[in-house]
Order: C-alpha cells, then structure tokens, then sequence
C-alpha cells in the first residue's frame, strides 16, 4: 500500500505536469498567431507597394506586358478617336500613374479604335467652307489627313449660291482605304447677277457698315476732311449711286468725311487697310476691335470677294484691331495716330 504522502506528492507533480503542458500549448498558439500575423501583414504591405505604371500613349501590347509584370490585371474598354495614328493606343487609365494599389488590382484601360471613317461622304450641296473646316477638325490631330482637298479647285456659273459645292471626285460611298485627295466643282453664284446699292449718304459710320453686311456689294472706303455743312464721320460721296442696280462683282466706292481733328479725348478716327487676295467668290470676312479694356466686340461681318479691305473707325489709342477670314485670324494692329497722307490717300 502507497503511504498517503507519497500519493500527495504524485499528485502534485502530475498536476504541475499538465500545466507546464497547457502553458506550453498556450504559448506555441500564440507565438504561432504572431507569426501568422505577421506573415499576413507582410504579405499585404507587399502587395501595397505596387505602382501602377504610365501607359497612356502606349501600344496595348506592350501596355499588356507592363502590367503582366506588375501583376495588375487590365480591362479593357475600346473607343473612336479622332486621328487614325492614335488606333490601338491606350487613351486613358484608371487608376492614375503612380497610385500605389495591391496586386492583382483591375487597372482599366480605353483603347483607341481609330477614326471610324469607311467611306467618302456625299460633300454635294455643302459650302466649301463649311467642309474644309470640317476636315480641319476631324484630322487636327492626325499626323496625316486620311481626307483632303485638292486644290485650286474648278468654279462654274450657277443658279447656286457662290461656294456650293456642285460635282465631287471621288464619288460618295468610295472606300477609304488610304489618303484620298477630293476633287471639287464649285459654284461662282450666278453669271452677271445683280444687286441693288444701298443709298448710304448721310449715315454713320455705324448704319453704313451694317447696310453693307445686309446688302452684299463689294466696297472700298476713302477719307477726306468734312466740307462746308457736312457732318463729320458719316458717308458724304458714293459711287454709283444709292438704289443703283450693278453685278455683284461691282465695287462701291464709299468717301467719309472726317473731322477737322482726328485725335480728340484720346481716341482717333482713322482708316483700317489691308490687302487681300482676290477669291473666285466672296468669303466671310470679319473686323473685330479689342478694347483697352480688354472688352471685344464685332466692326463688319461681310462677304468680300478680296482686294483692300477698308473700314473707317473712332476708337481708343491702344486698341487692337483684328481681321479675320473663313474663322482663322489674318492680321491685327494696334490703334493709333497715322500720318495724314496715309489716312487721306485714295480719297474721291
């Protein structure tokens, strides 16, 4: 028989046995869930560390590979732009260059198509303004216009308005399959047609320039120093006559009459000059003025078949002149005082 102190002390030793034991698990399963957080913690700073790389303007291919190697997966969007040198290129990503995200990240990309242009359009009937700005706009950026014009272009005697487009080569619904250069026949308006002059004396400045934008004619103006009770700055001469009926091609001559000083209140009155081309037909032409104070407002809007464009004006000294035609600037100049021979010359 075991002596009831031996027993105890068995007991004992058991007892302390089993807790060095749980202890022991104890410990394991927590140095384990350090460890297994910090394999976890590790494992995300890992995949934080990702810098989505720049492959806007990239080829896709290649943008592909660059993303395969930073374990970033793409999806892909497709969409028209406007220039054929830009098919295939990647137009846009999401997220941005340099965005730090963790692998495996979608990173979305729109491809470009190209532009979607398969066949000639049908140009008939159009003005060839309107369809050169067209094709200015849609290969802007295109390294070379898939479209353009040849030019001169050939002009014929029509019932229809000047510039419309009457013929075209290639005809519509050709296939594009390259650069193509388009032919036009394009109409001068109607032969020997007509229109009636204005009677533009005794008006401002102002009335007679918006009679001429309303009328058509072709015009030129001239300076000269008021006579007698005539009223400075308004129209005291043209040629030919108000009411008179000439072609269209018939230039008015136009004669205003300026003041005895032509600098008061530190403005001047003066004549605007510039030398343009001659057009087979008339153009929209445009004088604008910007103020000294930045504000900017519209002189004349025409159509003018070419030759010196002139236009007499009060404005501030500093001002800026600015003409322009078929919506692309030709020249500007700054207001101030000319020379008296210059701003008389040409007078009737």
């Amino acid at each position: 028989m075991i002596p009831e102190r031996t027993t105890e002390r068995i007991n004992k030793e058991d007892k302390g046995q089993v807790r060095r034991f749980v202890f022991m698990a104890m410990g394991i399963m927590v140095f384990v869930g350090i460890i297994a957080v910090a394999v976890f913690f590790i494992a995300l700073q890992g995949e934080e560390q990702i810098m989505v790389p720049e492959v806007r303007g990239k080829d896709l291919i290649a943008a592909l590979l660059e993303l395969q190697e930073k374990e970033l997966n793409p999806r892909i969007q497709l969409r028209p732009s406007q220039s054929f040198a830009e098919k295939g290129l990647i137009l846009e990503q999401d997220p941005s260059p340099g965005t730090i995200v963790r692998a495996g990240r979608l990173i979305q990309l729109v491809v470009s198509q190209g532009m979607l242009i398969n066949t000639v359009e049908n140009y008939t009937g159009r003005t060839i303004d309107e369809v050169r700005l067209d094709l200015q706009t849609l290969f802007a950026s295109a390294s070379q216009a898939l479209l353009s014009l040849k030019e001169p272009f050939m002009y014929e005697y029509s019932t229809e308005a000047p510039g419309i487009i009457l013929q075209q080569s290639p005809k519509p619904g050709t296939p594009v399959s390259g650069p193509i250069a388009l032919e036009f026949v394009v109409s001068r308006g109607p032969e020997n047609a007509m229109i009636r002059v204005p009677d533009l004396i005794g008006l401002s400045i102002s009335d007679a320039l918006e009679q001429i934008s309303q009328s058509g004619i072709n015009f030129g103006f001239s300076l000269r120093q008021a006579r007698g009770a005539e009223t400075p700055e308004t129209v005291v001469a043209q040629n030919p006559p108000g009411q008179s009926r000439v072609t269209a091609d018939s230039r008015v001559a136009i004669t205003v009459a300026s003041p005895t000083s032509i600098v008061e209140k530190n403005e001047v009155f003066a004549l605007f000059r510039y030398p343009m081309p001659r057009n087979p037909y008339p153009l929209t032409v445009w004088l604008e003025v910007q103020l000294p104070s930045g504000e900017r407002h519209r002189l004349i809007t025409v159509e003018y078949p070419g030759g010196e464009f002139t236009v007499p004006y009060r404005l501030p000294i500093g001002s800026i002149l600015i003409l322009s035609m078929l919506n692309r600037e030709l020249y500007r100049e700054t207001v101030k005082v000319p020379p008296l021979d210059q701003l008389y010359q040409d007078s009737l």
